[in-house]
């Protein structure tokens, strides 16, 4: 039996505008600070790891991206970083903070598409500054019926917030471009799980594709989102209550 879909949730970065490709180019822009003391590669294996490691310390964003930045130099230079160079990593985590929001390709349509028949959410991770400055300049803002902002998102986490929100997970849908983050845990809370993949994935979101959970669907951008709520009804109906 299908559940007729009344609640969609969306993930914000990289979902409905960019963000990873703003952490790239810092990561650029360390590497060349750091350059006379180690090789690009070994930097950004040494910067994952302390990233990984100081999640559950600072949590995901950019703040806790810029400590890492730090704690690495002074790892990697044997606590002989140049002021200097703490200084720019600063301002690269300012710059990123104030970097203007670009939708991605059909995130509006689909959000205003869905929103007039659904109960529309965004559920994201992040600095809650951060995140509420993005929502509020990208102009979706008002689409949504309920805005969470959470710092780890598990089943449990979907499970609490459809329930909230919506009539229970069974009759939700997550849409998100992280299979470890936005799907996995959505379907395991007996979701619906959407993958629309981007073209910039951070290393920690990778995981394996659900690809034999019934509620998995993959499509290549969220101009194609209406159509799927749209037959995921059509298939509730005809299969009853």
């Amino acid at each position: 039996m299908t559940a007729p879909l009344t609640t969609i949730a969306f993930d914000a970065d990289d979902t409905l505008w960019h963000n990873e490709r703003f952490f790239r180019l810092t990561q650029e822009r360390f590497t060349a600070l750091l350059r006379d003391f180690a090789e690009p590669e070994h930097l950004m294996q040494r910067l994952l790891a302390a990233e990984r490691r100081n999640i559950g310390r600072y949590g995901y964003g950019v703040k806790g991206f810029v400590l890492s930045m730090i704690e690495t130099a002074i790892e990697v230079t044997d606590e002989r970083v140049p002021a200097r160079v703490i200084r720019e990593l600063v301002a690269a985590g300012q710059d990123m903070l104030a970097h203007p929001i670009e939708l991605l390709p059909h995130a509006r349509e689909a959000v205003e598409a869905l929103a007039a028949d659904y109960r529309i959410l965004l559920i994201t991770k992040g600095d809650l500054l951060d995140q509420e400055r993005k929502l509020a300049q990208s102009g979706l803002g008002e689409l949504f019926h309920g805005v969470e902002i959470v710092p780890e998102k598990t089943a449990a986490t979907y499970a609490r917030i459809f329930a909230r929100h919506g009539e229970g997970a069974g009759r939700a849908m997550m849409v998100g471009n992280s299979i470890r983050s936005d799907v996995v845990p959505a379907i395991e809370a007996g979701g619906w799980g959407v993958h629309v993949p981007h073209g910039l994935t951070w290393e920690l979101e990778k995981a394996e594709a659900p690809v034999e959970a019934r509620r998995y669907r993959v499509l290549p951008d969220l101009g194609a989102l209406p159509a799927l709520v749209a037959e995921i009804g059509r298939d509730a109906g005809a299969r009853g209550p």
